[in-house]
């Protein structure tokens, strides 16, 4: 992707994460930028295709996060082999790099702010927001758990319940530490209630 089409989803999102989706213009974003609208067309053809974008770009991104922690990039549906696989400290790895993800990655924390603004006025950011912030999260550990169980790894539970008591506090922190300069204790707590969870319902 170019500077000038990098740039646009750069500034848009911002705008939407601070204004919301609907209530920002081409205008809006091409003002911000110091571009004519025509220039702006040149890359996208209108404002959904912006949005599309972004979400295109987080599932790259997902997609590649996911490889360089080895866990799965793609849903149990389209790919169950790699679940089979997954190992705890590699999850736990994981699920403590999300932290940072989504409270210090602008792109990703600009996403996660424009899908709280806009998921109670557009059903199609609803939907983003279950899959990737809600949901999502919880339906991909409740599958890793289910293998992990079936392996040995972990005791044999209700992979449901195990995924909602995992996945919880990290979803409460990212939203407690909004706004906070140092999120560090919060990542420190993040890091002890892993390890407190694992050692719980490791299989002795």
């Amino acid at each position: 992707m170019n500077n000038t089409k990098e740039n646009i989803l750069n500034v848009a999102l911002k705008l939407f994460a601070k204004s919301g989706f609907e209530a920002v213009s081409v205008s809006d974003i091409s003002g911000e930028l110091g571009i004519t609208k025509g220039a702006l067309y040149k890359h996208y053809k209108n404002k959904r295709d912006i949005l599309d974008s972004i979400v295109a770009k987080m599932v790259e991104i997902d997609a590649e996060r996911s490889c360089l922690h080895n866990v799965p990039k793609d849903s149990f549906e389209e790919n169950p082999e790699p679940y089979a696989d997954v190992s705890v400290e590699n999850f736990k790895d994981f699920t403590v790099s999300q932290f940072g993800f989504w409270t210090e990655n602008e792109f990703a924390a600009d996403f996660r702010k424009m899908l709280l603004l806009e998921q109670f006025r557009n059903p199609s950011m609803a939907e983003f927001y279950r899959n990737c912030i809600s949901e999502g999260p919880v339906d991909y550990t409740e599958k890793i758990f289910a293998a992990m169980a079936e392996r040995g790894a972990l005791k044999k539970c209700n992979p449901r319940l195990l995924a909602l008591e995992f996945y919880s506090p990290l979803f409460l922190l990212i939203a407690i530490s909004d706004g906070k300069r140092d999120k560090t204790p919060y990542l420190n707590e993040l890091k002890e209630i892993i390890d407190n969870f694992f050692e719980k319902y490791k299989e002795n």
